[in-house]
Protein backbone atom coordinates (compact mmCIF):
# COMPACT_ATOMS: atom_id res chain seq x y z
CA UNK A 1 0.00 0.00 0.00
CA UNK A 2 0.92 2.98 -1.31
CA UNK A 3 1.12 6.04 1.71
CA UNK A 4 0.12 10.10 -0.13
CA UNK A 5 3.69 12.01 1.58
CA UNK A 6 3.42 16.13 1.73
CA UNK A 7 5.41 17.79 -0.81
CA UNK A 8 6.99 21.09 -0.58
CA UNK A 9 7.56 23.12 -3.71
CA UNK A 10 10.78 25.55 -4.11
CA UNK A 11 13.51 26.11 -6.71
CA UNK A 12 15.73 23.38 -7.34
CA UNK A 13 18.50 23.42 -4.69
CA UNK A 14 22.22 23.18 -6.51
CA UNK A 15 22.95 20.22 -5.24
CA UNK A 16 20.18 18.11 -6.64
CA UNK A 17 20.73 18.62 -10.15
CA UNK A 18 21.69 14.82 -10.32
CA UNK A 19 18.64 13.68 -8.31
CA UNK A 20 16.42 15.71 -11.01
CA UNK A 21 18.55 14.18 -14.28
CA UNK A 22 18.49 10.45 -12.84
CA UNK A 23 14.57 11.24 -12.36
CA UNK A 24 14.05 12.63 -15.79
CA UNK A 25 16.32 9.13 -16.93
CA UNK A 26 14.04 7.04 -14.95
CA UNK A 27 10.75 8.34 -16.70
CA UNK A 28 12.06 8.40 -19.78
CA UNK A 29 11.97 12.35 -20.03
CA UNK A 30 16.06 12.33 -21.69
CA UNK A 31 16.84 11.46 -25.24
CA UNK A 32 20.84 10.75 -26.67
CA UNK A 33 20.81 14.30 -28.64
CA UNK A 34 19.93 16.35 -26.03
CA UNK A 35 22.48 16.77 -22.96
CA UNK A 36 19.99 16.97 -19.31
CA UNK A 37 22.82 18.83 -17.52
CA UNK A 38 22.68 21.86 -19.87
CA UNK A 39 19.38 22.29 -20.30
CA UNK A 40 19.83 22.52 -16.60
CA UNK A 41 22.37 24.95 -16.12
CA UNK A 42 20.79 27.14 -19.21
CA UNK A 43 17.56 27.32 -17.01
CA UNK A 44 19.21 27.82 -14.07
CA UNK A 45 21.16 30.66 -15.59
CA UNK A 46 18.11 32.53 -16.94
CA UNK A 47 16.10 35.04 -15.48
CA UNK A 48 13.20 33.99 -17.21
CA UNK A 49 13.16 30.11 -15.91
CA UNK A 50 12.99 28.28 -12.75
CA UNK A 51 13.71 24.60 -12.44
CA UNK A 52 11.02 23.78 -9.50
CA UNK A 53 11.40 20.36 -7.43
CA UNK A 54 8.73 18.97 -5.27
CA UNK A 55 10.36 17.25 -2.18
CA UNK A 56 9.51 15.25 0.80
CA UNK A 57 12.76 15.90 3.04
CA UNK A 58 15.44 14.86 1.27
CA UNK A 59 13.44 13.13 -1.71
CA UNK A 60 12.93 14.32 -4.51
CA UNK A 61 9.16 13.76 -5.74
CA UNK A 62 9.04 15.99 -9.25
CA UNK A 63 10.17 18.64 -11.14
CA UNK A 64 9.37 21.00 -13.76
CA UNK A 65 11.26 23.45 -15.90
CA UNK A 66 9.55 26.35 -15.95
CA UNK A 67 10.21 28.93 -18.82
CA UNK A 68 9.43 32.74 -20.33
CA UNK A 69 10.34 33.12 -24.09
CA UNK A 70 9.00 37.08 -24.18
CA UNK A 71 5.67 36.11 -25.74
CA UNK A 72 4.71 32.41 -23.85
CA UNK A 73 5.34 30.38 -21.09
CA UNK A 74 6.50 26.74 -21.38
CA UNK A 75 6.58 23.21 -19.00
CA UNK A 76 9.49 21.30 -20.02
CA UNK A 77 10.78 18.00 -17.66
CA UNK A 78 7.70 17.60 -15.90
CA UNK A 79 8.51 14.48 -13.91
CA UNK A 80 6.82 12.68 -10.85
CA UNK A 81 8.93 9.85 -9.28
CA UNK A 82 7.14 6.51 -10.14
CA UNK A 83 5.34 5.32 -6.69
CA UNK A 84 4.57 8.67 -5.89
CA UNK A 85 1.95 8.63 -9.12
CA UNK A 86 -1.60 9.12 -8.35
CA UNK A 87 -1.64 11.25 -5.42
CA UNK A 88 -1.88 15.00 -6.87
CA UNK A 89 1.92 15.60 -7.12
CA UNK A 90 1.79 16.51 -11.04
CA UNK A 91 -1.11 18.68 -10.64
CA UNK A 92 0.94 20.35 -7.50
CA UNK A 93 3.88 20.84 -9.36
CA UNK A 94 2.14 22.20 -12.26
CA UNK A 95 -0.06 25.11 -10.21
CA UNK A 96 3.14 25.82 -9.15
CA UNK A 97 4.37 25.98 -12.73
CA UNK A 98 1.04 28.45 -13.59
CA UNK A 99 1.97 30.62 -10.41
CA UNK A 100 5.41 31.12 -11.45
CA UNK A 101 4.17 32.36 -14.97
CA UNK A 102 1.11 34.29 -13.58
CA UNK A 103 3.69 35.97 -11.68
CA UNK A 104 5.43 37.13 -14.38
CA UNK A 105 1.68 37.90 -16.07
CA UNK A 106 2.28 35.53 -18.92
CA UNK A 107 -0.85 35.14 -21.03
CA UNK A 108 -0.63 31.85 -22.15
CA UNK A 109 1.46 28.34 -21.07
CA UNK A 110 2.61 25.93 -23.27
CA UNK A 111 3.20 22.11 -23.52
CA UNK A 112 5.05 19.96 -26.04
CA UNK A 113 4.05 16.32 -25.72
CA UNK A 114 5.22 14.11 -27.57
CA UNK A 115 2.85 12.05 -30.07
CA UNK A 116 3.03 8.58 -28.90
CA UNK A 117 2.80 9.69 -24.76
CA UNK A 118 -0.78 9.05 -24.36
CA UNK A 119 -0.68 9.08 -20.48
CA UNK A 120 0.77 12.65 -20.67
CA UNK A 121 -1.16 13.69 -23.08
CA UNK A 122 -4.42 12.36 -20.79
CA UNK A 123 -3.28 13.97 -17.97
CA UNK A 124 -2.77 17.77 -19.30
CA UNK A 125 -6.23 17.23 -20.53
CA UNK A 126 -7.26 16.50 -17.26
CA UNK A 127 -5.83 19.38 -16.10
CA UNK A 128 -7.92 21.40 -19.02
CA UNK A 129 -5.22 22.03 -21.74
CA UNK A 130 -6.77 21.63 -24.84
CA UNK A 131 -4.79 20.62 -28.27
CA UNK A 132 -3.94 23.73 -30.62
CA UNK A 133 -3.74 23.75 -34.20
CA UNK A 134 -0.37 24.16 -34.77
CA UNK A 135 3.04 22.07 -35.42
CA UNK A 136 6.08 22.31 -34.35
CA UNK A 137 9.05 22.47 -36.80
CA UNK A 138 12.82 22.53 -35.84
CA UNK A 139 16.58 22.90 -36.34
CA UNK A 140 19.37 21.79 -34.42
CA UNK A 141 21.53 24.69 -34.10
CA UNK A 142 24.25 22.63 -31.88
CA UNK A 143 25.03 19.15 -30.91
CA UNK A 144 25.45 18.35 -27.67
Amino acid sequence: MRLSVEMNIESLPTDRLDDAIELWRQVGLTRPWNDPRDDLQRALASPSSVVLAGLDGETLISTAMVGYDGHRGWVYYLAVRPGFRGYGHGRAIMNASQAWLAERQVPKLNIMVRGANAAAIGFYEALGYTRDDVMILSRRLHRS
